[in-house]
């Protein structure tokens, strides 16, 4: 009980910030996901291997999202107190994840070009990466801004999106925690879609919203099983991915991915999708708060998840890579 209490509100202390800058991180290589099992396929996933974080830099943590560049090797991240990271992994002859190299933490600049906000108006949760631009979601004072790319490390926001979700509606610290982008050749054309992550309507459904695009609107999410969206990713074909965690007395620490179906996603809808995956305390997992997807040079689509670990000693910063199963997505380029 003592324990989930301090999963919950996390016991790191305050950051430096005179150590933004290079990070040397460490990696502990994770080799099964399941205690005590050799079991590698877990639903619609395949557990390729995973890593655990640390680094003498007090900056790292709090990962809240992920996304990576085109050679599905550099990244970019953001913390959620208010930090870029960026990096690239590094894998081993046999091709699973070894480390993290050319690390580096930085201040994400607020639209005066401040670094010193607080984590009040600078608590980054949304990543995306559309053309020249990076996207950030951030809640408590709920926004998605735009900042120039490259150059975002260094720049201000140089704009925002309308969220199109009423703020009166958002809760402070549990708004808007996802942010994707959409395929330009799906029905939403390159949108950007936002997800609260418990923020509910009149009828407890989950708020989002398409925020740009032919299909710009609101529309929410069906919410059950204690879970709360984390993070989520478009597929080529389309659909969406939800990571999703909770925390109970009862059942601990959970998290399961949500696949929805892209069509429905429109204005006015309540959308819901098949449970791809699911994983308890049995399992290496933690705070799951990042997903991307990439395409490896097999054709497969493989997933990376990071975990968000509040600068608390009782939590890890973990990176998980599985491969996703599914004879459909094999097919689109």
């Amino acid at each position: 009980m003592a324990v989930l209490a301090g999963l919950l509100a996390g016991c790191g202390s305050a950051n430096d910030p005179d150590e933004a800058g290079p990070a040397a991180i460490q990696a502990r290589a994770i080799s099964t996901f399941r205690s005590g099992s050799d079991q590698l396929r877990f639903g619609a996933l395949e557990f390729l291997g995973g890593l655990e974080l640390s680094s003498g830099n007090s900056l790292l943590g709090a990962i809240s999202a992920i996304r990576f560049r085109a050679d599905q090797r550099h990244f970019v991240s953001v913390l959620d107190t208010g930090h870029w990271l960026t990096g690239a992994i590094e894998r081993d002859e046999a091709g699973r994840l070894k480390g993290i190299s050319d690390a580096r933490i930085s201040p994400i600049m607020d639209r005066d070009g401040g670094t010193d906000a607080g984590k009040g108006e600078m608590d980054a949760e949304g990543l995306a990466l559309r053309g020249d631009h990076v996207l950030v979601s951030y809640e408590q004072y709920h926004r998605v801004d735009t900042y120039p790319d490259p150059g975002f490390e260094t720049s201000p926001p140089d704009g925002t999106i309308p969220i199109l979700i009423p703020r009166r509606r958002l809760r402070a610290n549990r708004s808007l925690e996802a942010l994707m982008i959409a395929p330009r050749s799906s029905p939403l054309a390159g949108g950007a879609v936002i997800v609260a992550e418990d923020s509910l309507d009149d009828q407890g459904n989950i708020l989002a919203a398409v925020l740009d695009g032919p299909l710009q609107g609101r529309f929410t999410v069906r919410h059950y099983g204690g879970f709360g969206v984390s993070d989520g990713v478009f597929l080529p074909d389309g659909d969406l991915l939800l990571l999703e965690r909770r925390f109970g007395l009862i059942h601990g620490l959970g998290v399961r991915i949500r696949r929805i179906a892209g069509a429905d996603i429109k204005p006015g809808a309540v959308v819901d999708g098949k449970v791809i995956f699911e994983a308890g305390t049995r399992d290496q997992i933690d705070n799951m708060e990042g997903i991307d997807v990439f395409r490896a040079a097999d054709g497969s689509l493989h997933l990376i998840l990071v975990s968000d670990d509040n600068h608390s000693i009782l939590q890890r910063s973990l990176m998980l890579e599985f491969r996703l199963h599914d004879e459909n997505l094999l097919s689109q380029n």
